[in-house]
């Protein structure tokens, strides 16, 4: 009981510091929302293509709160000596990762809110429950490999370095993975650079639901996203040794 209210508190004052951060919050639920308004109201875009980039915009909202969170939050306690304090502090580690993972996901969930709200109203876009359902569980468990992402990079970079790099992943990403525009519509360099991306797979399982995926394989996508979250979170249990033991 003593452990679980542990995590119970470390979620909610993580919950409290991101809502208490309007460079946070601010720009993680404007920017999908503005993007999806304007490239999906307002230059009319109608039918498939409502929901479909509906769908790319889902993706690409869910996306940031995971990568931003774990990247610059980590970054700063790291480097300000507070990841010190809690280590050795009676906290476990599982709570500190789970709290920022538990509060990305908070903010995701919001975000994906959001854009189905203004794509029902203002786009006329009509899903099946099981649609908007399944929209909704592949976005929030699909943050997975983007904290493990961020997480890497605030075990990596400075506080100030964090988000300049975020940002150069992030949105590059999103583009190579076709979540602005369809992948068979960008050169072949490019087209042969997304199936290494974990954006690309992510979006391709969201498509799958509303029947726009470019590839039938469903399974690939997921194990795809299986290895690369399980060799991602080596790699960050290797870096963090490298640190503090």
């Amino acid at each position: 009981m003593a452990k679980l209210q542990i995590y119970k508190k470390e979620a909610y004052y993580d919950l409290l510091s991101l809502i208490r951060t309007p460079s946070f919050f601010l720009p993680a639920l404007l920017f999908p929302l503005v993007f999806y308004v304007f490239f999906g109201i307002v230059m009319n875009y109608s039918g498939n293509s409502s929901s479909y980039m509906l769908v790319s915009y889902v993706c690409f909202g869910v996306m940031g709160p995971s990568l931003f969170n774990f990247s610059v939050s980590v970054a700063s306690d790291r480097v300000q000596g507070w990841l010190t304090l809690k280590q050795l502090s009676p906290m476990p580690l599982m709570a500190y990762v789970g709290a920022k993972y538990f509060s990305s996901l908070v903010f995701s969930l919001i975000i994906a809110l959001v854009l189905f709200v203004t794509a029902a109203v203002f786009a006329e876009v009509r899903l099946e429950s099981w649609q908007w359902l399944s929209l909704l569980v592949i976005a929030l468990v699909g943050t997975l490999p983007f904290a493990l992402i961020g997480l890497l990079m605030g075990l990596c970079f400075s506080e100030k370095a964090a988000p300049a790099v975020v940002n150069l992943v992030y949105l590059p990403m999103a583009f190579l993975s076709g979540l602005w525009v369809p992948v068979v519509y960008l050169p072949e360099a490019i087209q042969f650079i997304a199936p290494w991306l974990p954006a690309y797979h992510f979006a391709q399982l969201s498509y799958a639901v509303i029947g726009a995926q470019q590839s039938s394989s469903l399974l690939g996508h997921i194990v795809y996203l299986v290895v690369f979250s399980a060799s991602l979170l080596a790699v960050v249990s290797w870096r963090y040794q490298r640190l503090y033991k």
